[in-house]
Order: structure tokens, then C-alpha cells, then sequence
């Protein structure tokens, strides 16, 4: 996530949501979070799945849906990452995951727009 390192990118979605996991792992634990955070975990570990379904598709159409679906689950994480209630001292890890994200949903999008 930091630096100018380049990545993979099964491996940058894979990190992502290994991060994601531990950081969700030092969440305050109350009602509301739990449900948020259920559906961060699901949504950040789909992008990664999906794109390597990606790379293992059969056909052009197959690859862009899945590709569309790791674009989707992205945003989804960005927004389950907004609405978690964290410490002060867990604002900035959630402000670098909600950042990857966020470029990740963009990455997905040009892979979209150049495989049209």
C-alpha cells in the first residue's frame, strides 16, 4: 500500500484485504459495527477473488463481468470502511484502506475501459 512498490495485482487484492482483516480485528466490537464490519470482510475479500476469476475466464465477457463485480465489491469496501465507528488512534489506517480502495475501484475501471 505505501510507496511507489509495484504490485501484482492478485497479490495488491490479497494484501488488501489481509489489511482490512487486520484492522477490522481491532474494531470496538458493538452492534452496529458488527454487521458493518461482517459485510467489509465479505466485500474486501471479493475483489480479490473475482479478479482471479478474471484471469481464469473463459471467454472476453466472463472477464469483463468479473472484473465489473472486483470494481463493484471495491466501492462496496470503501463504503462499509466509511461507516465503521473506529478509535482516534484507527482513523488514519482506516483513511490508507479506504484510499486503496479507492484507487483499486479506479484500477478496475480502466482495465474496463481498455478492454472494450
Amino acid at each position: 500500500m505505501k510507496g511507489n512498490k509495484k504490485y501484482d495485482w492478485e497479490d495488491r487484492t490479497l494484501e488488501y484485504a489481509a489489511n482490512v482483516r487486520k484492522f477490522l480485528r481491532g474494531v470496538p466490537k458493538d452492534i452496529v459495527n458488527i454487521e458493518d464490519i461482517k459485510q467489509c470482510t465479505r466485500s474486501s475479500g471479493s475483489i480479490g477473488a473475482n479478479y482471479r476469476e478474471a484471469n481464469e475466464s473463459l471467454s472476453k465477457k466472463d472477464f469483463l463481468m468479473r472484473i465489473k463485480i472486483s470494481r463493484k465489491e471495491s466501492k462496496e469496501t470503501v463504503y462499509w470502511l466509511s461507516l465503521i465507528m473506529c478509535n482516534e488512534d484507527q482513523e488514519t489506517e482506516r483513511d490508507e484502506l479506504i484510499q486503496e480502495g479507492t484507487e483499486l475501484m479506479k484500477i478496475f475501471g480502466a482495465i474496463l475501459e481498455k478492454s472494450k
